[in-house]
């Protein structure tokens, strides 16, 4: 029996590495993802070595077409997972941020998923079976986090919920993960002054893909890993958004991120 094959984005560190290592100890080929090639090829070689896994790896950059259609093209062919988790924010105001490195941004965030989702359904829909986790935020279920940022992980979310609508009853699962703060390179790549953030928010890359898992094989579609933040999405959801907000900018410094 062939193994079963999962295609991750933005693998090279945090959450994507993270996802790589939990589905190739679960006996999952790989398709791995993302810009930097020496990191990838340094990735799939420990993989490869460590969990007996057959490792693709595709150099590319999804805030740009080409690119993206060269990994739509290699999910066309048939993977059983995509973990869209290649995403990326951006430090300063959105008032005097660069419009090409907000547009870069967005492609990464949102068309890129749209794009690579497009291209994997149709196969798994063929099959009957298949997995689409998409990387969300916390910041896209709260407002205040932020601008763009913020406003393509909330798109990220309300897309998965309603292809999950959509495929429902055709043994495709489409999972939208929000986590809080995670110990990752994202917030000091993006230049996100993070001191002073209550330790209590900080969540492990590990524990967070653990918990995604365990949630998708429950069928859950909006995955919120931490206790501390189903506390947190829970009451947004109960008190005026005005008072979210108040709250985000006191405890997630709303300001000096895109």
């Amino acid at each position: 029996m062939p193994r079963p094959v999962a295609l991750i984005t933005g693998p090279t560190s945090g959450l994507g590495a993270g996802f790589a290592r939990r589905y190739a100890r679960d006996g999952y080929d790989l398709v791995l993802v993302a810009r930097d090639g020496a990191r990838l090829e340094q990735l799939a070689a420990e993989l490869r070595d460590e969990a007996g896994a057959a490792v693709e790896v595709i150099p590319a950059d999804l805030a740009c077409a080409p690119d993206r259609a060269k990994v739509a093209d290699r999910l066309r062919a048939g993977v059983q997972v995509l973990v869209n988790n290649a995403g990326f924010g951006t430090s300063g105001e959105f008032w005097t941020a660069d419009l090409a490195q907000l547009q870069a941004q967005l492609d990464v965030n949102v068309t890129a998923v749209m794009e690579l989702t497009h291209a994997v359904l149709p196969s798994m829909v063929d099959a009957g079976a298949g997995t689409v986790i998409n990387v969300a935020s916390v910041a896209g279920l709260v407002p205040g986090r932020g601008s763009t940022y913020s406003a393509s992980k909330a798109w990220v979310v309300s897309f998965s919920e309603g292809l999950a609508n959509g495929l429902g009853g055709t043994g495709v699962g489409v999972h939208a993960l929000c986590p809080g703060f995670v110990h990752t390179e994202f917030h000091a790549r993006a230049g996100i002054d993070m001191a002073g953030t209550p330790s209590f928010l900080w969540l492990q890359v590990d524990d967070v893909v653990r918990d995604c898992l365990a949630d998708v094989a429950a069928g859950k579609v909006v995955i919120v890993p931490g206790l501390q933040y189903k506390v947190l999405t829970t009451g947004g959801r109960l008190v005026p958004r005005n008072l979210v907000r108040a709250m985000t900018k006191a405890v997630g410094k709303g300001r000096g991120r895109t």
